[in-house]
């Protein structure tokens, strides 16, 4: 029986013919005879759920799939799991062997910030785990991503302005080679407001939308917001009484 090979299947991004594509690669056992794969492509549904959604038998060592926005979108967590068999003997198959997830979409690093009102900047990345394609006739191969910011006060309910700005309303993802997860990227500092009022820790979060996209892929894409728990500190007072005295910020 042919149990364990070691294929150790991996998932990469690819850009072919212009359309977004996961390629699932492994490795063929050398001592052995002539193989054929069954490649079966999966999406994370819910939590502990995988949803197949395409299968492949192949004498390749790889396998495609494309990213169409319709049973494989941005924001999925995908899985390859390879199974190997002679011809000779279908019937003897090797134990299946299943990739890590890849998630294909935007991710934000840090995925969440925690900061003090202390007037320090944080940064911010913000990066595309698959290749961005050129829209036809046109040499921009880029993602506009419209950022805005929401209060969500103490307990997840927006009560007012928001307690953090951002340095842009607009960032842009330039396609770049991709490398370490990341097929473009861009950074943006956030700083937490000072606002001179005691209200305490606050949580406001950060929202992306994709603009201007005619690629349904794009489209109909919103990523994860991120979180931004700011937490309070005392402020200065200073005070005038009687002749006047006055105490000033520093105390004197």
């Amino acid at each position: 029986k042919l149990t364990s090979l070691a294929l150790q299947p991996a998932i990469t991004p690819k850009l072919v013919q212009g359309r977004v594509r996961l390629k699932c690669t492994y490795s063929r056992p050398s001592s052995k005879p002539p193989l054929q794969y069954v490649v079966v492509w999966s999406r994370l549904s819910t939590p502990g759920r995988k949803e197949q959604i395409q299968r492949d038998t192949t004498l390749q060592l790889f396998s495609y799939i494309e990213m169409n926005g319709v049973n494989l979108r941005l924001g999925d967590t995908v899985f390859c799991t390879v199974t190997a068999f002679t011809r000779d003997a279908p019937e003897q198959q090797s134990l299946p062997e299943e990739s890590k997830g890849f998630y294909a979409g935007i991710k934000f690093l840090p995925e969440s910030l925690q900061i003090a009102e202390d007037g320090k900047e944080h940064v911010l990345t913000i990066l595309s785990t698959v290749p961005i394609a050129c829209p036809e006739r046109e040499d921009s191969c880029k993602i506009t991503l419209q950022l805005s910011t929401e209060d969500l006060g103490k307990n997840s309910q927006s009560t007012g302005p928001p307690d953090i700005v951002l340095s842009a309303c607009q960032v842009d993802l330039l396609r770049a080679p991709c490398s370490e997860s990341s097929c473009a990227a861009a950074t943006l500092t956030v700083t937490a407001v000072t606002d001179f009022a005691q209200d305490g820790n606050r949580i406001s979060r950060i929202r992306a939308e994709p603009v201007g996209q005619r690629d349904l892929l794009w489209r109909a894409y919103r990523p994860k917001d991120v979180k931004v728990t700011v937490r309070d500190l005392p402020t200065g007072n200073c005070y005038s009484f009687t002749d006047p005295h006055i105490i000033t910020f520093d105390g004197w």
